[in-house]
């Protein structure tokens, strides 16, 4: 079993290039199986392809991990590692604190690694254990998480989810300015907890409804509730920024 010295190795960037370079030909053949046994099946887009590529790859990843094979842990790590660190940077301010608790999460999740049972996808499991490892240390350090109560929205289900975050890196918004761009990490930043994260998950990460709910642990209606309320926070911080048509995006 890897000790938590080896987890912590695992973070480093020199275990990270060795491990994928070893790995780079089990990944294409992992990539070509899947292929042939997809072959009569129906077509998908690319976003579905690419979706179900990757959870295959991470089931395959973990059978490996939990037979005891380091390398494919290592994998995971290296391809989780960033992200968590991203999702977890909006709970926590400091890089170095930041580092600690992803480096923490992993140690958790290879140590309960038996226990998954690929029920959900094996990143929101890991995003959960990421996010009450996060909250665990804030409590501990006397910064509790900010929590607001959820008031039931009844409009969410009709809320236009095309108006989205990620759009922002889209040619049409790579105009826009500093400044607008700045006050929507402000006002993410300073979202009580529940919002950031439900927002953080949704938009820069973009998963679905189904997986932030077992992520964060509440129902797939509080969720939608959340993001609906940060969206809306956030469209009244931009609004007297975005004077024109062209740039109502919230």
């Amino acid at each position: 079993m890897l000790q938590t010295g080896e987890i912590e190795e695992l973070t480093r960037s020199s275990f990270v290039e060795s491990t994928t370079k070893a790995y780079t030909s089990a990944y294409k053949n992992m990539t070509s199986e899947r292929n042939a046994s997809m072959a009569d099946k129906p077509i998908q887009s690319p976003m579905q392809n690419l979706s179900a590529e990757n959870r295959e790859l991470d089931q395959v990843l973990v059978a490996r991990a939990q037979a005891g094979d380091k390398r494919a842990f290592g994998l995971l790590v290296e391809k989780y590692q960033r992200k968590l660190a991203r999702l977890l940077s909006r709970m926590i301010r400091d890089q170095a604190e930041v580092e600690d608790v992803v480096q923490e999460s992993f140690v958790k999740a290879y140590r309960a690694l038996h226990n998954f049972r690929g029920d959900s996808a094996f990143y929101t499991w890991l995003y959960r254990i990421g996010i009450n490892t996060a909250k665990n240390y804030l409590v501990s350090m006397g910064r509790k998480p900010q929590i607001m109560q959820d008031v039931e929205i009844e409009d969410v289900e009709n809320f236009d989810e095309g108006i989205e975050m990620r759009t922002m890196d889209t040619p049409e918004t790579a105009l826009m300015t500093k400044e607008i761009a700045q006050t929507v990490n402000d006002t993410i930043a300073s979202l009580p907890d529940e919002l950031r994260t439900a927002i953080t998950l949704r938009e820069l990460e973009g998963l679905s409804y189904e997986d932030i709910a077992v992520i964060m642990q509440c129902p797939i209606g509080t969720v939608r509730s959340r993001i609906f309320r940060a969206r809306e926070t956030i469209s009244q911080k931009l609004r007297p920024l975005l004077d024109t048509p062209e740039h109502k995006r919230w």
